[in-house]
């Protein structure tokens, strides 16, 4: 944390990135996204020592082509360091509440159909090495399967290590994911044969420690080399990209896998109010809510599973939000 900021609120970002580290809270974004504020700082010459109002206005002015949400996620973040501020002593300037509010999340998720989802890993499996990547063929037909078949985020597949992946039990495990948390994630049994397969090539020796899916230039690949790849392999066989905000987005396989589980479940009877909270628990989220929420079925796509959940937990849900 030495010297990462050097304005004249660096003390008071660096107390306030501590404080969020100490209280369980993953830093590296949040830290990173201060520099930035830092920067600004110094750029405009700031030299009061609180964070005035003037500032703060000229810090939440949008940028040019940037969305509303992420002019929203710098707001409330510096908002968040003010409050640190002003506990700490410093005069500081607190956005109102109300101020520039996310808008909610319009995006529809894009649900694969298992012809698609046919079309897209044969795609994926016709990958060949290259001299820059040498292993490409072998690592992406495994993660894109392991995204699908076992609803993970992209960040989890990529942070796994050999020592995550048990064939034995068939079993991955993911830690300290989203919230904070770790958990156990079975796989399948031909998912769990692909593994093993995959270690036989990639990780003979076992090394535990070892990234799971190393970049061909040591460490792990940056997701947004996952996000390039599956925009190529989509179109590839046919399926059209909507553009930036429109998708389908790699995380909508996370989202089929969801929804296929439900579909399944509603046609072989079932009882969600079993089944559902395993699914929670399955994708890592924090509550019952939360998974409802994040599946956003439509009623024109699967009205039986919209009706069924309706049932039995429409009074967990606001109208229209599943």
């Amino acid at each position: 944390m030495n010297n990462i900021y050097t304005s004249i609120l660096a003390n008071a970002i660096q107390g306030f990135v501590r404080e969020r580290e100490a209280l369980g809270y993953h830093r590296k974004k949040e830290a990173t996204s201060l520099k930035h504020f830092d920067r600004f700082c110094t750029e405009i010459d700031y030299n009061e020592a609180g964070l005035s109002k003037r500032l703060a206005m000229r810090w939440a002015e949008k940028k040019a082509y940037e969305s509303d949400n992420a002019q929203a996620r710098r707001i409330r973040l510096v908002r968040m360091l003010a409050r640190y501020m002003a506990r700490s002593g410093y005069d500081a300037y607190i956005y109102p509440d109300h101020f520039c509010v996310r808008r909610s999340d319009t995006y529809q998720p894009y649900l694969f159909s298992e012809a698609e989802l046919a079309r897209f890993f044969a795609c994926v499996d016709r990958c060949l090495p290259l001299r820059s990547s040498p292993y490409r063929h072998l690592i992406f037909p495994l993660l894109y399967r392991m995204l699908y078949g076992c609803g993970l985020r992209v960040s989890e597949a990529l942070g796994l290590n050999v020592g995550d992946v048990d064939i034995e039990t068939g079993t991955l495990t993911i830690k300290n994911a989203k919230f904070h948390k770790d958990r156990m994630v079975p796989m399948s049994a031909s998912l769990t044969e692909r593994c093993r397969i995959y270690m036989e090539a990639m990780h003979p020796f076992g090394q535990p420690g070892y990234s799971f899916f190393p970049s061909p230039y040591g460490g792990r690949y940056p997701t947004r080399t996952i996000y390039a790849y599956f925009r190529r392999f989509i179109w590839e066989v046919g399926i059209s990209h909507g553009g930036r905000g429109k998708g389908p987005r790699v995380h909508d396989l996370r989202h089929t896998f969801a929804v296929h589980c439900l579909k399944g479940w509603v046609r072989n009877a079932v009882d969600l109010t079993v089944a559902l909270p395993y699914l929670s628990a399955y994708l890592g989220h924090e509550g019952l809510k939360g998974t409802q929420r994040y599946l956003r079925l439509t009623s024109e796509l699967y009205p039986d599973i919209v009706a069924a959940m309706d049932e039995r937990f429409g009074h967990l849900l606001p109208a229209g939000d599943l």
